[in-house]
C-alpha cells in the first residue's frame, strides 16, 4: 500500500467515527486544504479529550498515526485494535527514546502523525503550554507541522466523565510551518508560533462551535 492510501478496514472505522462525529457531536471540519495529501506530516493539536486522536483525523482522506500510553497495549484485543489503527506505545513520564525513533521512522516513511505537546488532557478546557520536542522531531524528519485545533471536545468528554455526551465539536487545521521555516527559528519560538496559530484558529472558529 502506498503512503496516503487508506486500508478498507481503516476506512470502515473512519466512516463509523465520521457518522458519530456528525450525528452525536454535530461536527464541523475546516482547513483540510492545509494538510498535505501525502508525505510525512506532523499534526500538532491541543488536547481536550480521550477522543482527540480520532477527532484529529476524522475529516482527512489519509490514515493517521498516533502515540498512546503503553498501558493501553496490555489488553490483547484492544492492543490489536489500536495497533491496526496505527497507534504505537509511549511510556509517559520518561524520555522514551524508542517512541521517538518510531515516530521518526514513520514520518520518514510518509506517515501523518498526530501529536499532543501539552502532554495531558486539559483540566478546564483551556489550551495550555506546549512542549517543544515535537519541533525537533519535525526538523529531524524534514516534515511540516500543521497546527490543529480541537474545540468542544472538553464539554463533550471532560477527563472526570466516564462516557461522552452529545454536544458540538469543531476541528480546524491551520497554515503549516514548513521544514525551511523550522530551520531558522529555535524550538521554543517554533512551538510558540504553533500555539499562537492554534489560538487564532480558536478565535476564528469558536463562534461556529457556539452557534446553536
Amino acid at each position: 500500500m502506498r503512503p496516503g492510501q487508506r486500508r478498507l478496514g481503516y476506512r470502515i472505522c473512519q466512516f463509523l467515527c465520521q457518522t458519530l462525529f456528525l450525528l452525536m457531536f454535530r461536527g464541523r471540519v475546516f482547513g483540510v486544504r492545509h494538510v498535505p495529501r501525502s508525505g510525512g506530516v506532523l499534526l500538532v493539536c491541543n488536547h481536550q479529550s480521550f477522543f482527540d486522536p480520532v477527532l484529529a483525523g476524522v475529516g482527512l482522506r489519509r490514515e493517521c498515526h498516533y502515540m498512546a500510553r503503553d498501558t493501553l497495549f496490555r489488553q490483547p484485543l484492544f492492543r490489536r485494535l489500536i495497533q491496526y489503527l496505527n497507534a504505537f506505545p509511549i511510556k509517559r513520564g520518561t524520555a522514551d527514546v524508542g517512541a521517538v525513533k518510531e515516530t521518526l521512522r514513520r514520518l520518514k516513511a510518509g506517515a501523518l502523525i498526530t501529536t499532543f505537546p501539552e502532554a495531558t488532557r486539559t483540566h478546564d478546557g483551556s489550551i495550555g503550554p506546549m512542549q517543544p520536542g515535537v519541533v525537533l522531531i519535525a526538523r529531524k524528519a524534514r516534515v511540516p507541522i500543521v497546527p490543529t485545533l480541537i474545540w468542544g471536545a472538553f464539554e463533550v468528554w471532560p477527563r472526570h466523565r466516564l462516557l461522552p455526551r452529545p454536544g458540538r465539536i469543531v476541528v480546524a487545521y491551520g497554515e503549516p510551518l514548513t521544514p525551511e521555516q523550522l530551520d531558522v527559528q529555535p524550538d521554543e519560538e517554533c512551538i510558540r508560533i504553533v500555539r499562537e496559530r492554534i489560538l487564532a484558529l480558536r478565535a476564528t472558529w469558536q463562534p461556529v462551535h457556539c452557534a446553536s
